[in-house]
């Protein structure tokens, strides 16, 4: 069975959620491991209306046959770990998810650093989270690793092991990036990025697998991508017009409105060749094109709509296999078999 790993190729914020959500129950896979930098991004699904935010664990929660595990390249703050363990207990989360030993930990001098630095939280607009100093810890070889920290001992393994005695098995592994392309440390709109890179290759890292091991990479775009916090955003609209539109969103972690823009085929075209994308998700579609809201078959959608995804198609270089018309799981287009 092969590996798949899901990643933002914007500035975060595009739905990967709704896609790992989706993935999970509909492909169910064996495991389910996250990558990125750690709790500074948060992600959301809609499961029967309820809405569910996670910073810590595997957005594919929902899928119980499927073991939870968390990279060693991810930080770990233990209060927001265990915080989600409680708000999911309903799904049995604690009874199936593994925390790598080589984490390194976020503590609380580096969430009061984030937050009352003048130039990370006030210049740059970081989430406060303490993932840049945590990081940088980690560099200077003074951070706190998982093993460390007796309440979590239940919950460790190496979560590298796992994952590729999972692939020698045949199972399906499903992998979660954080954040999105245009963040990234190395890519992305520097100095006004996150702490780490964000790319497929640097998910793949995180959570152990070499890059021979990974068959699919889809990338996630937004209909109209949107930005938290400071920084280049070429393609941005101005408030008004995102009001016109309906066009009003806040972040999951900070609760900060965002900033809205149009479409960039370049932008896009550009982080899809460097994640080596095998597929695009296409989400908010519906805001696009509110004809297509809820809808599933995509001989169905408007021509505006349709028109929107064949050009995308055209000028990122990359099918639209997976197309979100809407919040809940089921509003959804499935066109992997057919592209």
């Amino acid at each position: 069975m092969p590996s798949c790993i899901v990643v933002g190729g914007q500035w975060g914020d595009e739905g990967k959620g709704s896609i790992m959500a989706y993935l999970a129950l509909k492909d169910e896979p064996d495991l389910i491991a996250r990558g990125g930098v750690g709790t500074n991004a948060g992600h959301s699904v809609f499961i029967e209306g309820k809405r569910y935010a996670v910073r810590q664990l595997p957005t594919g929660f929902m899928q119980r046959k499927a073991k939870l595990l968390v990279g060693a390249g991810v930080l770990v703050d233990p209060a927001v770990f265990f915080h989600e363990l409680e708000a999911l207990e309903d799904f049995n989360v604690a009874g199936r998810v593994g925390i790598d030993h080589r984490c390194a930990i976020i503590e609380r001098r580096h969430k009061q650093l984030d937050r009352t630095n003048d130039y990370l939280h006030g210049k740059i607009g970081t989430t406060g989270s303490g993932c840049g100093p945590a990081n940088a810890d980690r560099v200077m070889r003074r951070a706190k690793l998982a093993r460390g920290i007796p309440e979590l001992e239940p919950y460790l393994t190496d979560v590298a092991a796992e994952v590729n005695d999972a692939l020698d098995d045949g199972k399906l592994v499903l992998v979660e990036g954080t954040q999105g392309f245009g963040l990234s440390l190395y890519y992305g709109t520097y100095p006004y990025v996150t702490s780490k890179d964000t790319t497929a290759s640097a998910i793949a890292s995180d959570v152990g697998i070499g890059p021979t091991r990974v068959d699919d990479v889809i990338v996630v775009f937004k209909s109209f991508p949107t930005r938290v916090g400071a920084g280049p955003f070429p393609t941005e609209m101005s408030l008004e017009e995102a009001e016109r539109l309906g066009l009003i969103e806040y972040g999951t972690v900070t609760g900060r409105r965002r900033r809205v823009g149009w479409f960039d085929f370049e932008f896009a075209r550009y982080s899809a060749r460097l994640n080596g994308a095998t597929m695009i998700a296409l989400t908010m579609l519906d805001k696009y094109d509110k004809g297509a809201f809820g809808v599933t078959d995509y001989d169905k959608l408007p021509r505006k709509a349709k028109e929107f995804v064949e050009e995308i198609e055209e000028r990122v270089g990359v099918p639209v296999a997976l197309i979100k018309t809407g919040p809940e799981l089921e509003h959804i287009i499935d066109r992997r078999g057919n592209v």
